[in-house]
């Protein structure tokens, strides 16, 4: 990032929102941690700032990170233990992120020892990480607690992955309460990061309705030999910035994802695809109500699961 001053806090306003869904619960609040750990905010805004001057790609890690742990079994920081989760095929030599999360945890318990979980670190850190990067900003209720268990099966089972149809896509995200709008929302979080080549062009298989010249570059930057599946690819032309690219590349034909591009298969999908593309600030309001949305999926609250010490492993 070239700017190296932490920007103001911009000023959003309360409010709450109720989910008819057995999927979400109101039991999260606002003001949940404004006595017991005031510098919350400060704390993991600095820490995901730093991690962003030092590697610009872990913006996109750290959603990824939040998304991969809202949907399997709710947001409960599964994902964060050892075991489990990391070696799921959509998270093994993938995911990243863990380190950031684990600095920011352990200034946490420096400041506020005990009180702040790692789900809640993980939900608010995705936040900063869009925050910091250009995007949106929305308000957080929190008050979430830890899961005591991470499954492997339950990962590769819910997880959307980049060759399914949309269809399949669209039905893992209403399995978590998400309609087809949430579905088009949350993949414009593609706007930031890369992808390695084996996500999309592993199969040696181009996807049929990609722009020729885009198709010609994709080649070049995987030539389909094993030794070039870890090869990164930018999702977007601004890999590093939140904004509303990742859409106008849909547009022409250009996504780099074929579960992304799929997008513009279907006539509901398609035509917010257009409206995201011409529209930023519709996007960016949009992608904070379904962040706030995916990120109350399944929670746990109350006298349930635990505040980790460690996130990797339970109390």
């Amino acid at each position: 990032m070239e700017n190296h001053s932490l920007p103001k806090l911009h000023i959003a306003p309360l409010f709450c929102l109720l989910f008819l869904t057995s999927l979400v619960t109101c039991q999260l609040n606002y003001t949940f941690y404004d006595d017991s750990c005031p510098s919350l905010t400060k704390i993991v805004r600095y820490g995901v700032w730093t991690a962003i001057s030092n590697d610009t790609r872990m913006a996109a890690s750290l959603l990824r990170l939040h998304f991969h742990d809202c949907f399997v079994n709710g947001c409960d920081g599964s994902v964060l233990l050892d075991g489990g989760e990391k070696n799921a095929l959509p998270n093994l030599n993938s995911a990243r992120g863990f380190e950031v999360i684990d600095s920011i945890k352990s200034n946490l318990e420096k400041a506020c020892p005990g009180v702040v979980s790692c789900t809640d670190v993980l939900t608010l850190a995705a936040r900063e990480a869009v925050y910091l990067t250009g995007g949106p900003y929305w308000s957080l209720a929190f008050g979430r607690r830890d899961g005591l268990t991470t499954s492997e099966t339950a990962a590769n089972e819910q997880l959307p992955g980049p060759f399914e149809p949309l269809e399949n896509i669209t039905q893992k995200f209403a399995a978590k309460g998400l309609d087809t709008k949430d579905v088009v929302v949350l993949s414009g979080g593609h706007t930031l990061g890369f992808a390695q080549c084996g996500v999309f062009a592993g199969s040696g298989r181009p996807d049929p309705s990609l722009d020729a010249s885009f198709l010609q570059t994709l080649q070049s930057t995987c030539p389909n030999r094993n030794e070039s599946n870890s090869n990164l690819a930018p999702l977007d032309a601004s890999s590093s910035k939140f904004d509303n690219v990742y859409y106008k590349l849909l547009v022409n034909s250009s996504g780099l994802l074929r579960s992304d591009q799929a997008l513009m298969s279907d006539n509901v999908t398609g035509s917010m695809v257009v409206g995201y593309s011409k529209f930023p600030f519709l996007f960016y309001k949009d992608f904070g109500a379904s962040m706030v949305k995916m990120a109350g999926i399944g929670v746990i609250t109350g006298s349930n699961g635990e505040v980790r010490k460690n996130c990797r492993v339970v109390n």
